[in-house]
């Protein structure tokens, strides 16, 4: 059995920002990833995947993204990961698939595939939410014989090349994939309501002064500046911008259910479909916490900050806003990675002191 004080779960941005000021405390840690190599999520992401912040705002703690020509690609992202995790010597297992975190004593188990078992005095998740896409429910859904593939998925336009194919969801992904299928396929795009498209000037990085000037003012207990663009509004990017002009980003309101072919919509016509595409998000990956009996019925845990709740000895970095304003983003994260490595620094720093009175003559 492998022993550390602290075991981060993941390997993505949020493991190595906690990574990263875990290293001034002292503590012995590991990283266990379940990638075959360095990237996280990215790995997985579609050919043209691109950031929509500039290279200098989406860079983890100590050394800033090097440049790239525009916005920063996927590939380009996962160097700058793999870059990262090596200039700071982070110790990152892979692959290592945790299945379970179970309580022992006053220690964590994590076990892992393989028989492989780490004990720690503390665990970090920073397991983010690629492996646990969200795709809604629709009469008749398990009806339907063509294929549906959530972004995490997709790759490229051409696997739907001369396809009938529906992308479903208002957001950044939804505008990216919807922009670069129109043309080759026969694609409808469905949103809630109509998409908010930002000024062309307006990218990642004023969405986050934007948010952090919000944030700040709550923290202050000032009056919140007016809400005047999120996160979930679609960035033009350069091919989106392209797609807009061209008249290719024209959204529909949702079909109401399946049939084997193709879907029904409100005034009752049926579409024959060949594909759908869910660009509908994500749900925290946390299927590895269960035996600890922290997870509520929505499958979050309760924090404050970003420590449980109900077991103290277990923190969630990278999640998004409920454990860390922004902290889902490369820029974001930083804040609550390095409140998490200090607090956990102090924890245990702590429990050693106590538990050395306690054996005192």
């Amino acid at each position: 059995m492998n022993e550390v004080d602290v075991v981060i779960v993941g390997g993505g941005q949020a493991a190595l920002a906690t990574a990263y000021f875990l290293r001034r405390t002292g503590l012995s840690f590991v990283l266990l990833d379940a990638e075959e190599g360095p990237g996280a999520a990215w790995r997985h992401g579609w050919e043209s995947l691109t950031l929509f912040s500039p290279a200098q705002w989406s860079s983890l703690p100590g050394w800033p993204m090097p440049p790239a020509n525009g916005y920063p690609s996927r590939d380009h992202v996962i160097d700058y990961l793999a870059r990262y995790e090596a200039r700071y010597k982070l110790p990152v297992v892979r692959p290592v698939w945790v299945q379970a975190v179970r309580r022992d004593g006053s220690s964590f188990l994590v076990e892992a595939d393989g028989g492989r078992t780490w004990r720690s005095r503390a665990v970090v998740s920073a397991t983010g939410t690629w492996r646990h896409p969200y795709v809604p429910a629709y009469p008749a859904q398990e009806s339907f014989s063509g294929v549906q593939i959530h972004s995490a998925h997709y790759r490229h336009p051409r696997d739907f090349a001369g396809q009938r194919v529906l992308v479903v969801g208002g957001g950044n992904s939804g505008a990216q994939i919807m922009a670069e299928m129109a043309g080759i396929a026969q694609t409808t795009w469905v949103t809630p309501s109509d998409p908010v498209f930002l000024p062309d000037d307006v990218d990642g990085r004023v969405l986050f002064e934007q948010a952090t000037a919000r944030w700040q003012a709550m923290q202050q207990g000032l009056p919140v500046p007016e809400r005047s663009a999120g996160f979930g509004d679609i960035v033009m990017v350069p091919p989106v911008a392209a797609a807009r002009r061209r008249g290719d980003l024209v959204s529909v309101r949702p079909f109401t259910g399946f049939t084997p072919t193709g879907v029904v919509w409100p005034d009752g016509r049926e579409s024959e479909v060949d594909a759908v595409i869910w660009c509908t998000g994500f749900l925290p990956a946390l299927d590895h916490l269960q035996p600890l009996g922290v997870l509520d019925a929505e499958g979050r845990i309760a924090v404050d900050g970003t420590r449980s709740v109900a077991d103290p000895g277990l923190w969630l970095v990278g999640y998004g806003d409920w454990t860390g304003f922004a902290s889902a983003t490369l820029v974001g994260v930083m804040r609550s990675a390095r409140s998490t490595a200090q607090e956990i620094g102090e924890t245990l720093s702590t429990d050693s002191h106590v538990q050395s009175q306690g054996v005192s003559p």
